[in-house]
């Protein structure tokens, strides 16, 4: 008996004093937000650690529990919110693409399509060594290309870290989500059809990516107009950033392209027509965290809904470390000309291991669009994403703090003399 179905049978007895009002699920979720805020901030303050943490062990727990507050695979309003979720986090990462940067420093561009490439081939070799087939291997190797945004972005706020390794990481995390997005979606539609051309195997891929850019390009477009008469620190001018990006997030899904994609092409374009830093990230303040949030316990109840068995957990190692190693390989092998110390490579490619919504939309994409190979995908993807929101965020902390680029100490509370805390 899971935990959804105790509820309703406690509930039965006062069914005749019950009355119509927003549901169960409802209250659920609220206490689940509730217990994810406490338990981030408790996590942060006595273990030193993100709050993403937090927020993934109350979902993880919750899943393990059996709440069925998200059906796998997504679909409805729950995809919506995730979708939502991820959209907010690459608009801003896409504001903060550094273009100029790559027109002096190509090699950061080496960097991210070497590493996207062996982090690729890497898996999708291993799982093929391992026996799963090549239908099965290459959603789980797309899904590996990413490094979260939404993970680092989080863990570079908690920790308040600037400099040369938090900036790198976070470039080349929005660039191979840039990658994996685009061929993610794309080779979902052909996952129980094999295109006999290239020109068959290309189709998709200018189909999802030219649909995103239009989308996007129609928010940029939008908010540029709308910057003309409206303050950027004004409430209202949050409000509709939020709105339109909603807005955009439906209209994408619905004409077939992908709303994450969407949206980070369109930071990646208001930036570029306005060059002015943005000072909206304040004012979104409660409802954006709330968003993110959401969506982090939402992906952890998710993925703790896999079948852990022994042999999945160690194909989910296998791709775990493999996937590490690739990282970090590929960004110390286009090192040389980067500008970055070998110390720094190393740290980076650490810091690029968190998985999170971007990979679960992926392998959403593909059981639903394949539900029979979609179950072998699930019991190797869903627990790699669990243990990567999870362990990413603290290997992306270590790195932060291991390189200097903290703003803060990083001492736990509950470690910490009485004089120390005072401070």
């Amino acid at each position: 008996m899971n935990l959804t179905n105790l509820i309703n049978d406690l509930l039965g007895f006062w069914s005749e004093w019950l009355r119509p009002s927003a549901g169960l699920p409802t209250v659920l979720w609220s206490l689940l937000l509730a217990a994810a805020a406490a338990s981030g901030h408790l996590v942060q303050r006595y273990l030193g650690l993100p709050k993403v943490v937090g927020y993934s062990m109350v979902g993880a727990v919750a899943g393990l529990a059996g709440f069925e507050g998200a059906i796998w695979p997504l679909r409805g309003i729950s995809l919506f919110l995730l979708e939502l979720g991820a959209a907010v986090v690459l608009f801003e990462a896409g504001g903060r693409l550094p273009l100029r940067w790559f027109r002096h420093n190509p090699m950061v561009l080496v960097q991210s399509l070497l590493e996207a490439t062996l982090t690729y081939f890497g898996v999708f070799w291993m799982l093929q060594l391992l026996g799963l087939p090549d239908p099965v291997a290459n959603p789980i190797a797309l899904m590996a290309i990413v490094a979260s945004p939404a993970v680092l972005s989080r863990v570079i706020i908690d920790t308040r870290a600037s400099g040369p390794v938090t900036e790198r990481a976070m470039t080349l995390a929005t660039l191979n989500t840039f990658y994996a997005l685009t061929l993610g979606y794309a080779q979902a539609g052909l996952i129980e059809r094999a295109p006999q051309t290239l020109l068959q195997k290309l189709y998709p891929v200018a189909v999802v990516l030219g649909l995103s850019f239009v989308v996007g390009a129609i928010l940029a477009l939008a908010l540029r107009t709308a910057l003309r008469f409206m303050s950027p620190t004004s409430e209202n001018t949050s409000i509709l950033l939020l709105a339109l990006i909603a807005a955009a997030s439906a209209l994408t899904a619905h004409v077939g392209g992908s709303a994450p994609l969407a949206a980070l092409i369109g930071g990646v374009l208001l930036k570029t027509l306005n060059p002015k830093p943005w000072a909206w990230q304040r004012q979104l303040g409660t409802a954006s965290s709330l968003l993110t949030m959401l969506m982090f316990v939402l992906v952890s109840i998710v993925a703790a809904q896999a079948d852990w068995t022994l042999p999945v957990a160690s194909v989910v190692l296998a791709v775990i470390g493999i996937r590490l190693f690739a990282k970090i390989a590929g960004v110390a092998i286009a090192n040389p000309g980067s500008g970055a110390s070998w110390n720094q490579a190393f740290w980076v490619g650490c810091a690029m291991s968190p998985l999170s919504s971007i990979a679960l939309l992926i392998a959403s994409n593909f059981t639903t669009a394949s539900p029979l190979l979609g179950t072998m995908i699930t019991q190797v993807a869903l627990p790699s994403i669990l243990l990567m929101e999870v362990m990413g965020a603290v290997l992306a902390t270590v790195a932060i703090h291991a390189v200097g680029e903290s703003s803060v100490p990083w001492t736990p509370q509950a470690f910490s003399t009485t004089e120390d805390t005072q401070r």
